[in-house]
């Protein structure tokens, strides 16, 4: 959570200032200090230590896992589950599976009071109602005195029991000076319960203006009613917020439960929580991968859709990496753990979706000040209700005064105001995470949606970042399919990048390779041995020159015009010949052109910057429709960049996978890290596209507007329902219509008003990411090249 040291409660101990989000936590580390600064992670209390310097404007404190936190202030963090002190809302789970089972517990809880008190307060509301019902006489089979007693017993364990954590929520909300909606329900239904009661006891003490027909007005079906409605909007709140966490279970979902471990030849299962980093795992066909690490023996294809969004199955063999949850397939092999814990893949998504969720938009700070003011604000017109009814109302005055008064406190709503917003981002983030978009905070979920420009690296992000064959150019008389054959049977003994791209080659053909004898290798030059009883060389034009092998001159002009395409050229001999070359290069993704002209489509200009040589950069500039081109940068250069284009009152998102992209995209507006890049690059950016997709860029921009819409039409909800509820309970058409609203109705309302924000924040759920371009064309800037040195 954040400090701030302007406003946070500070004391001093053993030499140390400590700061505290209120002075709960202020009070609780006072009475046992050391029980905190000996032992952080057992900590309850929320606190940041500092020197004996003064403190910097706020300090960040994380969260661990297992503890509890509230979604419309996630500043308020627990280590045992409870309700919140400044809005009242139960905590909720932080990470880990913990919080289902709680969850659960929480609405079985709320509704099993729902049905207890529908069933008591049922006849309550028939009793005080009869007079509505025709052919409905109550009072020829009990008498009004009895009525009364039954009214009273029937009501009080409805709002004593079923209700009683309103009070308790109310009078927390008073004790820690955050006044909430539990304040205005607790006094509402208190007010009508107690006002009741006293009727019942003492009915002789009320004046005249109280009464109508000579009768004490009751209002326990009011009270016994709105209770009821309070649960079950409490309890359908409760339901639709163990949903928002559905993605991050989901995930959760698909780590293995066990894994075989080896050790001296012999295997036994244990637990994924038992594996050590060191430890041999076998791994068989059809099993989940239990944790990151790499192969140590045997070769398999492992579905990775889970992480990349790949169907194709990946090869791997020895000493290629290997992600937990992803899905081994065809083979069977050992593998040792590298990463366990919070350090694999599986769990780092799992905390950024946790941490974006309780992370505050901007926009946020809207609702939080006018929610700030609000229930003071309804005090008072409550108080004013109850003032101007008691002297300027009908007969009897009083009566009306109170009812009215009531219903103002039980329409108002400050949680649907506090809620428009977090809940909007928790199912966003989640959405956005099951489209392979990882978002880290709320703020870039806001701003994704107004950029403008993108800045993008081209190796690994527009560029496939893995070199393959491109071109095959065989000499007069040569099949294209013998002289890839013997370059990859010559290369499978080679371990350079170039050789796995020329035996991909072959394997995409399916050709069958077949086996070199008496392999040599000539550093920086290239291979040679025997194949099929011929010596085969691969490598650079000069390694064949200098084994007396003559270069065709028919060959040296393909093979320059595909040196000025950016690609390196591979030459074939086979004994005193040359068989041909082969052009090879870092592909295009196949997405790139399509997601660049959907970014022009809606207004987006793309600028590639790139460390890369001009040559390179120019062609894959052309090949994708690229606004600017800047090429020959280094990492300050590009700082430059962005720097330039923030200046020029652009909005810029940066988008890059390696380590010199870092910097750049902690500069820009939006820094929107490929997941299949560097660490460093994920960690500087606000945005991660777990399969390294400019599309995913498109499906950013689009969720950010669908949560900024979404969180609009909540605020607009929450601010609407309570600028024309709040008059109407007080009275105001009633000099018109001659009618007033029900303290029962009001309750319903306030009920309506929290889940209709929540059932509109859970829309985004199902929200599909367009593949068609989106809102108009418009015109991009010319393409053109600026070279920076």
């Amino acid at each position: 959570m954040t400090v701030s040291s302007d406003t946070a409660y500070q004391c001093n101990h053993a030499g140390k200032r400590y700061y505290f989000c209120s002075e709960s936590c202020l009070e609780k580390f006072k009475s046992h200090p050391d029980s905190y600064t000996m032992d952080h992670e057992h900590s309850s209390c929320c606190y940041h230590k500092g020197g004996d310097s003064a403190p910097t404007a706020s300090h960040e404190m994380k969260a661990a896992p297992g503890q509890w936190t509230c979604p419309m202030h996630p500043e308020v963090i627990s280590d045992v589950p409870g309700d919140c002190p400044k809005c009242g809302m139960a905590l909720e789970p932080i990470e880990g599976d913990s919080g289902d089972d709680h969850a659960q517990q929480e609405i079985a809880e709320l509704s099993r009071k729902f049905w207890i008190a529908l069933i008591l307060t049922v006849p309550v509301f028939v009793i005080a109602m009869a007079g509505m019902f025709p052919g409905l006489d109550i009072e020829s089979i009990i008498s009004k005195k009895t009525s009364k007693w039954i009214e009273f017993v029937l009501t009080t364990p409805v709002v004593i029991w079923t209700g009683g954590f309103f009070f308790m929520r109310g009078w927390n909300s008073v004790k820690n000076r955050h006044l909430n909606m539990f304040t205005l329900i607790s006094l509402g239904v208190g007010s009508a319960y107690v006002y009741s009661t006293i009727a019942v006891f003492l009915p002789n003490i009320f004046p005249d203006s109280f009464r109508s027909h000579g009768e004490v007005g009751l209002y326990f079906e009011a009270a016994a009613v709105i209770t009821v409605l309070v649960l079950l909007g409490q309890l359908l709140e409760a339901k639709a917020r163990s949903q928002t966490g559905q993605a991050i279970k989901a995930l959760m979902g698909l780590a293995a439960k066990s894994a075989f471990r080896v050790t001296d030849g012999n295997e036994q299962e244990i637990a994924i929580e038992d594996i050590q980093i060191g430890d041999i795992l076998r791994v068989r066909p059809g099993e989940k991968i239990p944790i990151d690490g790499h192969i140590t023996e045997g070769q398999s294809n492992v579905d990775e859709s889970m992480i990349t969004g790949e169907p194709v199955p990946v090869s791997k063999t020895r000493d290629d990496a290997v992600i937990g949850a992803t899905v081994n397939q065809t083979g069977t092999f050992l593998m040792q753990a590298e990463k366990i814990g919070s350090d694999t893949v599986l769990s780092r998504i799992v905390h950024m979706v946790a941490e974006a969720q309780r992370s505050r938009a901007p926009i946020q700070k809207v609702a939080d000040t006018v929610a700030g003011y609000f229930v003071p604000i309804v005090l008072l017109v409550s108080v004013v209700t109850l003032v101007v009814w008691a002297v300027f109302g009908p007969a009897p005055a009083m009566a009306f005064a109170v009812v009215n008064a009531v219903s103002v406190l039980i329409i108002a709503c400050p949680c649907a105001l506090g809620l428009a917003t977090p809940m909007s981002i928790m199912v966003g983030v989640g959405r956005a995470a099951q489209s392979g978009v990882l978002v880290k905070n709320a703020e870039a979920i806001e701003t994704a949606g107004k950029v403008d420009t993108l800045v993008t690296d081209k190796t690994g992000t527009l560029t496939e970042g893995k070199p393959s064959v491109t071109s095959k150019i065989p000499a007069d008389g040569v099949d294209e399919i013998h002289m890839l054959t013997v370059a990859a049977a010559l290369e499978r003994g080679s371990e350079h990048p170039l050789a796995k791209a020329v035996i991909d080659a072959a394997k995409d053909l399916a050709i069958d390779i077949p086996n070199a004898t008496g392999f040599q290798s000539k550093t920086g030059g290239g291979v040679t041995g025997v194949v099929d009883g011929k010596t085969i060389w691969v490598g650079k034009q000069e390694f064949i020159a200098d084994s007396g092998i003559a270069i065709p001159a028919f060959l040296e002009k393909p093979a320059h015009d595909l040196q000025k395409d950016a690609r390196t050229i591979v030459w074939v001999a086979e004994d005193d010949r040359v068989l041909g070359i082969l052009g090879i290069s870092d592909p295009i993704k196949s997405t790139s052109s399509e997601a660049i002209e959907r970014l022009h489509a809606i207004g987006v200009r793309v600028i590639m910057c790139t460390g890369d040589n001009p040559a390179t950069a120019e062609a894959v500039g052309k090949a994708t429709g690229i606004n600017e081109v800047h090429a020959g940068l280094s990492p300050e250069d590009k700082i430059k960049i962005v720097k330039k284009l923030k200046a020029s009152g652009a909005i810029v998102a940066m988008t890059g996978d390696g380590i010199n992209d870092a910097p750049a995209l902690a500069e820009a507006h939006v820094g929107i890290a490929m997941g299949t890049g560097t660490d460093i690059a994920i960690e500087s950016a606000a945005i991660t596209l777990v399969k390294g997709d400019l599309n995913g860029i498109l499906k950013a921009i689009q969720l950010s507007k669908a949560v900024m819409k979404n969180i609009r039409q909540n605020l607009f909800f929450a601010f609407a329902y309570n600028a024309v509820g709040i008059p109407v309970a007080a009275g105001v058409l009633y000099p018109l219509t001659g009618h007033l609203l029900s303290p029962m109705i009001a309750g319903a309302a306030m009920s309506a008003s929290s889940v209709s924000v929540i059932v509109n924040a859970l829309r985004l759920k199902r929200y599909e990411m367009s593949k068609s371009t989106l809102g108009s064309s418009s015109k991009s800037p010319r393409y053109s090249v600026k070279m920076t040195p």
